[in-house]
């Protein structure tokens, strides 16, 4: 049995210089500053103010003791997603639905600089040290160091969290605070499991789990229930990440899948419970009742965009759909024209005699990104390496529980009305990358070993990278 993961050795001597990371402490903290530093270099090349930032509103209504924001008011009246509410002291205000943790992140900020705070460079910087974390995640995995530096290029410039970093309007900041601590929670979980590869929990027997929940009783390990705690405040940023709690049953401190699930499950319920509470204090409602009606406004002016009133906001009818975009949607190559929702012009485009393409010509384009969304495999090709890993299902508890919090997290994601317009490539990705740059890492590192292997890694994280600074181009022009 491999129990190498959280022990700090790789689990096959032909692992090369994994140990580097180890036996030389500051090249890989050095390394790590790099990445942040070139992280928040990039981000910040490439962000363009967008003017969404409801998180701002949302720490200065905090501040005034109010959980609704003035709306609308010069400054915010062209917002979406805000429902209004009667005003308050004659003061017109709305609710905005999304959990507030951003905001009180935002609300030192906001007491200096007012509403004069840029939530989108505040949370640029958020997203560089959320590379760090990254880095020190990785870390913990029985990886060479060559591989641990490519999964983390690839998590950061490889996937749509670049584009979700340098845009970082208010749905993408919640993103980015949910990632940051959902490898926080990951990392420690993987640093205090002395057993990590065992295998898994499910394959034993109903029986067996019954009598290990009877033997160890309502015992809390106190290391699982703090991993817990930052794995619920990251869930209070984003819902859906909630589902990856199967992998803090299978991986953490505590001894026993019984132990480990309880304890980190009691951490996780305090943040969870406190945003359930106030929902219903601010609302009423245990669920905010501002999506139902954001949901049939967006299902009204946006009719081609395929939501179905009849349906629920979480509906397993949308699966379909939104698997199609997920795993199928492409780019537009050498449209005749934009489409409605694109449309910077109503001038016909390419129709000039001896007009010729270009890659990132507004009039007259090769290709340009689908506003709905693109393929997750098409964006981020190396998200291919995780298939390597995933022949451990039964045999490794870290492998299992990585799986699994992929799959839940995007099946809840899949049965959402929206998925993310409008976007680069498939966004809510970033729910399930912790886990999901955790199986690309242990794949990349299972096909490095073999011949030219480390090419093949190499290039498909290269070719990641590129395609998605295509995208971060092209959703600038397009002023998405």
């Amino acid at each position: 049995m491999d129990r190498s993961v959280a022990q700090g050795r790789p689990a096959d001597p032909r692992a090369g210089n994994w140990s580097n990371a180890q036996s030389v402490p500051w090249l890989a903290a050095a390394v790590g500053v790099g990445f942040v530093v070139l992280a928040l270099a990039v981000y910040t090349r490439t962000l363009v103010d967008r003017g969404y930032d409801h998180f701002v509103w949302q720490a200065s209504a905090f501040l005034e003791g109010q959980a609704a924001i003035r709306y609308p008011v010069p400054g915010n009246d062209f917002y979406q997603d805000v429902l209004p509410v009667p005003p308050i002291d004659g003061v017109p205000r709305g609710l905005i639905p999304f959990p507030p943790l951003p905001a009180i992140i935002l609300m030192p900020f906001v007491a200096i600089f007012g509403l004069a705070t840029s939530g989108q460079v505040v949370f640029v910087g958020l997203a560089a040290i959320d590379v760090g974390i990254c880095w020190w995640m990785l870390g913990r995995l029985p990886i060479r160091f060559a591989v641990r530096i490519a999964a983390t290029a690839f998590f950061a410039f490889g996937t749509v969290f670049w584009y979700t970093a340098q845009l970082n309007t208010t749905w993408y900041q919640a993103h980015v605070v949910a990632i940051g601590l959902a490898m926080l929670a990951v990392g420690f979980a993987l640093g205090v499991d002395r057993e990590a590869a065992e295998v898994a929990a499910p394959s034993a027997s109903p029986r067996e789990l019954l009598a290990v929940a009877g033997r160890d009783g309502l015992e809390v390990d106190g290391r699982q229930f703090l991993i817990g705690l930052l794995f619920g405040l990251a869930c209070t940023a984003r819902l859906p990440v909630l589902f990856a709690a199967p992998f803090f049953v299978l991986v953490g401190s505590g001894g026993s899948w019984w132990r480990r699930g309880w304890s980190a499950g009691l951490g996780a319920a305090l943040p969870v419970f406190a945003l359930l509470a106030y929902n219903v204090a601010t609302t009423n409602h245990i669920f905010h009742p501002a999506y139902d009606i954001l949901y049939r406004a967006e299902a009204t002016y946006y009719p081609t965009l395929g939501y179905n009133l009849d349906w629920a906001i979480e509906d397993p009818r949308y699966i379909p759909q939104n698997l199609a975009i997920m795993l199928f949607s492409a780019p537009l190559i050498l449209p005749a024209q934009w489409p409605d929702s694109l449309r910077l012009t109503t001038d016909a485009f390419c129709t000039l005699p001896g007009a010729t393409r270009g890659l990132f010509d507004v009039e007259c384009p090769l290709a340009v990104p689908n506003d709905i969304g693109m393929s997750v495999i098409l964006t981020s090709p190396a998200y291919l390496l995780a298939l390597p890993a995933l022949r451990r299902f039964r045999t490794s508890r870290l492998v299992a529980g990585s799986a699994i919090a992929v799959l839940l997290i995007a099946i809840v994601n899949l049965m959402h009305f929206s998925q993310g317009w409008v976007q680069l490539g498939y966004r809510f990705s970033n729910d399930f990358v912790p886990w999901a740059v955790i199986l690309v890492a242990l794949g990349a590192e299972a096909v490095a070993r073999r011949g030219a292997g480390a090419v093949l890694v190499g290039g498909l994280v290269a070719v990641s990278i590129l395609i998605n600074a295509w995208g971060v181009a092209w959703g600038n022009l397009l002023h998405w």
